[in-house]
């Protein structure tokens, strides 16, 4: 069944079967285009961190897989944030808005298809994130982003959740020709969206959201 518009999800990104980040998000639309959520600066956030509270860009990669971890109650402060994942698409593509919903940029985010699930009180999406990403520019300037993270990690295959870059990296230069040329979703289509008036940002998750991932 679609996820119903303004329902709270729990959008989980993973490292093989290990939760690592997980905001709370409202669905905007789910049909067959694919799924449209909501991410509000200031929504909670669940995120994996090491016992001292570094994050996975504090220290060396090496050093990350080596330490002892937790996971957290958070707060997302990034962007204001409208998410499309097209149907079994690896990547999404995300809108990003300041404070006033003015719009900033896209960002094409390069990651496994993800699956939808739902267990009636808490419904999410779980994926994993395959690290290179495309920042584009309201004028459609484009460059990729954290290459030296995904060519870093790969160095430690036994740890590392990519298996196959060449197809990462295949999946990303599809999808130039259309922010070159101004094609969908790169043509201005939901630059001018704005959350319903009535929406609140939602409650934090505190139980289910460890449930196994799902996978499709």
């Amino acid at each position: 069944m679609p996820l119903r518009p303004g329902r709270p999800v729990l959008h989980r990104h993973f490292t093989r079967d290990t939760l690592v980040w997980a905001p709370m998000t409202r669905v905007v639309s789910d049909d067959e285009q694919g799924t449209r959520l909501w991410l509000a600066t200031g929504s909670p956030l669940i995120r994996e961190v090491t016992v001292d509270g570094a994050g996975p860009r504090d220290l060396p990669f090496a050093d990350w897989i080596e330490t002892p971890k937790k996971i957290i109650q958070d707060v997302y402060r990034g962007p204001h944030c409208l998410k499309f994942h097209p149907r079994d698409a690896a990547y999404s593509v995300w809108w990003l808005f300041d404070p006033s919903f003015a719009f900033l940029a896209w960002y094409v985010n390069l990651e496994e298809p993800s699956v939808t699930w739902d267990d009636g009180d808490l419904a999410g999406i779980d994926l994993t994130d395959q690290d290179l990403d495309i920042w584009v520019y309201r004028d459609r300037r484009w460059g990729w982003k954290d290459e030296d993270e995904l060519e870093e990690r790969l160095a430690f295959p036994d740890a590392y959740w990519v298996g196959d870059p060449d197809a990462v990296w295949a999946q990303g230069r599809a999808i130039v020709p259309a922010i070159e040329v101004g094609d969908w979703p790169f043509d201005g289509t939901w630059t001018d969206f704005r959350p319903p008036a009535d929406w609140t940002i939602p409650e934090p998750v505190t139980k289910g959201w460890d449930r196994p991932r799902e996978r499709g």
